[in-house]
């Protein structure tokens, strides 16, 4: 049972991962979220029955676990006295810089907006999308495109 365990968390990693930096900030706060990904999909392993693709059940854990945890957190501001005088951004950063602000503009969505990107991100098909999320394949396209505009606006 651990081996199958540890092989499913393997093979989906980067879903659990990418959901985690939607909806944590630092790295830190990221790892935690993902340690608590890992036990709850450990807590609830045994009573997977198959009814449902693991990747879709490894996805709905991961969600509601980052939902509930995101709900509990408090905000918590720290205020610098200075700024640095100048910022000069290296072009080797440039590419974690666009997903910073990537994922900083996904972070504002709301937590339905951030499944189905997150569902997007890992090129789950509309049909896949539908069955994970309870709506409709064409409701899918209408808000990834609706979602799509709301990220050019806060892009930009």
């Amino acid at each position: 049972m651990e081996i199958e365990f540890l092989k499913i968390i393997h093979d989906h990693q980067k879903i659990i991962f990418k959901i985690c930096r939607i909806y944590r900030d630092n790295k830190e706060d990221q790892e935690d979220l993902f340690q608590e990904v890992v036990y709850q999909l450990w807590k609830s392993f045994p009573s997977f029955k198959g009814e449902s693709k693991i990747s879709s059940w490894v996805y709905r854990i991961t969600l509601n676990t980052a939902i509930a945890i995101y709900r509990k957190t408090k905000i918590e501001i720290n205020y610098i006295e200075e700024f640095p005088e100048k910022i000069h951004p290296s072009t080797e950063n440039k590419a974690t810089e666009n997903a910073d602000r990537l994922f900083g503009a996904l972070r504002k969505l709301n937590d339905g907006d951030k499944a189905l990107v997150s569902l997007y991100l890992e090129d789950f098909s509309y049909q896949e999308m539908a069955e994970i999320t309870g709506i409709s394949e064409s409701n899918v396209g209408v808000k990834l495109n609706r979602i799509k505009n709301k990220l050019k606006i806060i892009l930009n």
